[in-house]
């Protein structure tokens, strides 16, 4: 009996290990990542209203996404193959109202996402007319808490900008103005604003007939694109007609060479609608330099030695205008100076009897001419900035109201009207 209780003590000591490591529970398998939530009614179309450069994404907004959380764009081509990030913005942010296209082109809700994707930015001109294919996914703390099925869309150009359409309304508004401003100027005239400069050439010719002395003509340094130089050339045509007309003398000293052939048609042509095509002639118009200072340098010589009796300086001036208006005055000339130069106009009312600003440059050629296609011209331009000043007075206005009374709606549609897309 003895001997039967050592056995089972030992064996139990034995086993006794062995039973506890089987009593040990099993250790836990760790549990799989959670598949994301899907990311549903996600849509792609082409761009409206552009070059076939862009595609637009929308998706309803889904408030179960965290406002911390982020929404991710990524964007593949068949050519390219992978996925681009293309966008990367705050969940809450760009619905349906950001994109920027006016009320009449474009109706976006805050209830849905809407992005553009500029994919010229991201595929140069080489994926226009391909397939692209995107998706979203809602990202937090670098997990992917949501995403979205693949979609695509070709993108293509569109041959009317829609949103555009308040600049084709206000065109042939111009147009229509344009045209019965020409009907009225050939019927009974139009009334343009005296311009005592302009009313100065006649005296100043006639002086200069009188005194059997030269008139001198300065258009100025600029090239022939620039616009003052355009309108120099013009005013040149008519002060030409009239010296025609008088049988007097003109003298053109020139610093562009270009500038040089232009006026010299257009005194020629001058000469032979007064009628007086014999008395042009070739040194009419001179070539000086090309050269700033040299130029203003001979040009105030030749009027010390000549002593004309009417200078015009009309164009562009920079820092020559003082030294030629100045030499002008003491040589007792009348002088009518014009030009677009801003910072150029102080020396020339110092210096000078009549001085056209700004503006009054251009118009000079309609008003000395009286030509109906240029009056109406002109006439039209007041009637545009008329028309953008009151437009711009009353839709102050109304932004303001809008503004204090929260018309939410009502104030950017004013703000798209006035828009230049």
């Amino acid at each position: 009996m003895i001997k039967h209780k050592a056995a089972l003590a030992l064996f139990l000591s034995l086993s006794a290990p062995a039973l506890l490591f089987a009593a040990k529970p099993a250790p836990e398998v760790k549990k799989a990542a959670a598949t994301p939530a899907a990311i549903n009614g996600l849509t792609a179309v082409d761009m409206p209203y552009d070059a076939g450069n862009a595609a637009i994404l929308k998706w309803p907004v889904d408030p179960a996404v965290a406002a911390d959380a982020f929404y991710v764009v990524y964007a593949s081509s068949l050519q390219s193959g992978g996925w681009v990030e293309a966008d990367r913005f705050a969940a809450p942010a760009k619905t349906g109202k950001d994109i920027e296209l006016p009320f009449w082109a474009w109706d976006g809700s805050v209830l849905e996402h809407a992005v553009k994707v500029e994919l010229n930015n991201l595929f140069g001109e080489s994926g226009k007319d391909a397939v692209f294919q995107f998706r979203v996914a809602a990202e937090k703390n670098k997990q992917v808490l949501a995403e979205s099925r693949a979609v695509s869309v070709t993108p293509a150009g569109n041959w009317f900008r829609l949103d555009r359409l308040n600049n084709l309304v206000l065109l042939i508004a111009l147009i229509v103005i344009f045209f019965w401003a020409v009907s009225h100027a050939k019927r009974k005239g139009l009334f343009i604003r005296r311009i005592a400069g302009l009313d100065a050439i006649d005296e100043a010719i006639g002086r200069a007939t009188e005194m059997g002395k030269p008139i001198f003509y300065v258009p100025g340094i600029g090239s022939m694109s620039s616009i003052s130089t355009i309108a120099s050339a013009f005013i040149l045509g008519e002060v030409s007609k009239k010296v025609a007309q008088y049988d007097s003398q003109i003298k053109v000293p020139h610093f562009d060479p270009v500038v040089m052939t232009v006026c010299k048609e257009v005194v020629k042509q001058s000469y032979l609608e007064a009628g007086r095509p014999d008395s042009y002639r070739e040194d009419v118009n001179q070539f000086i330099s090309a050269d700033q200072f040299s130029y203003a340098a001979s040009v105030d010589g030749m009027i010390s030695r000549e002593k004309p009796a009417a200078c015009f300086y009309m164009g562009h001036f920079m820092a020559e205008s003082l030294l030629l208006a100045e030499v002008g005055a003491t040589s007792g000339a009348i002088q009518i100076a014009g030009t677009d130069v801003e910072h150029q106009l102080p020396f020339f009312f110092t210096a000078c009897d009549y001085t056209l600003i700004g503006e009054e440059l251009y118009a000079a050629g309609a008003y000395l001419s009286k030509e109906p296609m240029l009056l109406s011209a002109l006439k039209v331009q007041d009637f545009g900035k008329l028309f953008v000043m009151l437009s711009v007075f009353f839709g102050m206005i109304l932004v303001a109201l809008g503004a204090r009374f929260r018309w939410d709606s009502f104030v950017p549609a004013i703000l798209n009207l006035f828009q230049n897309y």
